[in-house]
């Protein structure tokens, strides 16, 4: 699976590659910001976006609009905040395929990524949102970056 990281933080950035990682995910392209994710996205082939929300340039927002104006159908993942889950049905209705709300633990991402590749493998027809609201951070933030 390839997918693409989209974060402005350096450090949420290595926290959620080191997720992917330890949940299966071979490779892992990185973007600090919306312009560069929708510059990565628009050179590549991805199997799926995690976007945060809020970033300089281009917001999440502004990268779910124009890869999917691109046509893509890829899953993408809006990363946010406790305090942003209220703006997330525009974000749905803009495209996002699920979101996940940080801190979020190993379990949450493997359930969002195992649902989206399934539904992506023809495993299943319909969409399942996973409309996470809340998550244990001590798996996912207790462990040392390296």
């Amino acid at each position: 699976m390839k997918i693409l990281l989209a974060e402005d933080s350096t450090v949420m950035r290595k926290i959620i590659r080191r997720l992917l990682e330890d949940v299966g995910v071979e490779s892992v392209k990185e973007a600090a910001d919306g312009a560069e994710a929708i510059s990565l996205f628009s050179a590549g082939k991805f199997d799926m976006v995690l976007t945060d929300w809020n970033m300089p340039n281009k917001s999440g927002l502004d990268v779910v609009r124009e890869i999917r104006a691109m046509g893509s159908e890829v899953p993408i993942i809006m990363i946010t905040t406790e305090g942003e889950k209220e703006r997330i049905a525009g974000a749905i209705f803009a495209g996002v395929s699920d979101y996940l709300v940080k801190p979020f633990d190993h379990a949450k991402l493997r359930e969002i990524l195992t649902n989206h590749m399934a539904a992506e493998s023809g495993g299943d027809d319909e969409w399942h949102p996973q409309f996470v609201s809340h998550s244990t951070p001590k798996s996912a933030w207790g462990k040392q970056i390296s």
